[in-house]
């Protein structure tokens, strides 16, 4: 079952073009949405929680139109821009006060949960954690009003390679519990650890959504990054050729 399908997006800006952009997740899965900084990964994302405004294509989360029923949508969907870079000298517990607010599933068991998992400390502050430890308590936030769907944007980037060794197998962990993910990234590597599926832009164009596995043997075996790589030197080479 898809619990998230992308058709047709669209959205012109001044000096770029994110065109006909068309995918689908299906629950339990985790897909990564690859590509070089600018390729259109954040309009992507920010599109499908309404934070963009596309002009024109077709968002339907849980079988639901986004952004008719956005309210009900974003009840049970979860979104993190990376770190927590808001209320940054309040403490998390004051923090998680006002978010509480906000959703009508919140769960305080699952908070403790999470935040134990995560060694969060509910005294401290944003200023006061590390980026991956601020990640983590994003994602705390998202998953203690019950997420079914987590939208992540670029959450291991600027990260440690043992906090982001710590971060997929979070990931990992809440796939077996049913929660779909979908997460932009250039660090192709962490993709290759967790992710079921691909969705790569390049210049604001989708050149493939199919399974990790499927887009890896069309390429001979080679690694995401060799793909990339490749991908993106002959299409500078077309450009210069012009």
């Amino acid at each position: 079952m898809a619990i998230l399908e992308v058709s047709g997006l669209r959205k012109q800006y001044p000096a770029f073009l994110l065109e006909d952009v068309t995918f689908s997740l299906e629950r339990g899965r985790i897909m990564g949405l690859i590509g070089r900084n600018g390729a259109g990964k954040t309009t992507t994302l920010k599109s499908i929680f309404n934070l963009v405004h596309p002009d024109a294509g077709k968002i339907r989360i849980f079988d639901l139109p986004m952004p008719a029923e956005e309210r009900q949508i974003k009840q049970r969907i979860g979104y993190a821009g990376g770190a927590v870079d808001y209320y940054k000298r309040k403490k998390l517990r004051d923090i998680v006060d006002v978010t509480r607010r906000f959703y009508e599933n919140w769960d305080d068991d699952a908070y403790r949960k999470y935040s134990d998992a995560f060694s969060l400390d509910a005294e401290k502050t944003p200023m006061q954690l590390s980026e991956g430890m601020r990640v983590k308590f994003s994602l705390t936030l998202a998953l203690s009003h019950r997420a079914e769907l987590l939208i992540l944007d670029e959450p291991t980037s600027g990260l440690d390679p043992v906090s982001r060794a710590e971060l997929l197998d979070a990931f990992l962990f809440l796939k077996e519990q049913g929660v779909s993910i979908l997460f932009s990234t250039h660090i192709t590597t962490d993709l290759e650890k967790c992710a079921d599926d691909i969705t790569y832009l390049a210049r604001g164009r989708q050149i493939a959504s199919k399974p990790l596995d499927a887009f890896l043997a069309e390429h001979g075996g080679a690694s995401l990054e060799e793909i990339m790589v490749q991908y993106e030197k002959e299409s500078l080479h077309e450009k210069l050729a012009e």
